[in-house]
């Protein structure tokens, strides 16, 4: 059973907000790159997307992320979910998750780099493909967590 004192369940609360905060940026970047394929470098429509990109992810989506690792592995050390023999290993399957998410994170920063400078790293198809990448890891870590099945 978790601890139940207040610094606790402040920490959990900043957790979720952060990772709420994270996602909610990781399900809207790779929407805007699928509008940024079809404007045409240069226009004035392509300079309002790489504004809204560079500030989405600068502003909310990697902030979000570093507090996210931050308070995840403060309640991680708390909750000592580190030893797998007692705790099960499903902390070990929701790091890997974790793992692919922040290769998805890399991916959506490397393409943004690239639309900044007019270039259209990928076709609008892959970013609709990938726009789905960060939500099934999402559920994947939900599921790992709440119903640990392992």
């Amino acid at each position: 059973m978790p601890p139940l004192h207040e610094t606790y369940q402040w920490i959990k609360a900043l957790h979720l907000i952060a990772v709420i905060s994270w996602m909610a940026g990781m399900l809207y970047l790779p929407r805007l790159f699928v509008y940024h394929c079809r404007v045409a470098p240069g226009s004035e429509a392509s300079e309002m997307l790489k504004i809204m990109e560079i500030k989405l992810l600068r502003l909310i989506i990697n902030p979000a992320m570093i507090a996210a690792w931050i308070f995840g592995l403060w309640l991680a050390f708390a909750l000592n979910v580190f030893d797998g023999a007692a705790n099960g290993y499903w902390f070990y399957a929701k790091l890997g998750l974790l793992a692919l998410m922040q290769v998805v994170h890399a991916v959506l920063a490397r393409c943004r780099r690239a639309f900044a400078r007019d270039e259209r790293p990928h076709s609008e198809r892959f970013f609709r493909i990938l726009n789905e990448v960060p939500a099934a890891l999402m559920v994947g870590i939900v599921v790992v967590v709440v119903v640990k099945p392992f």
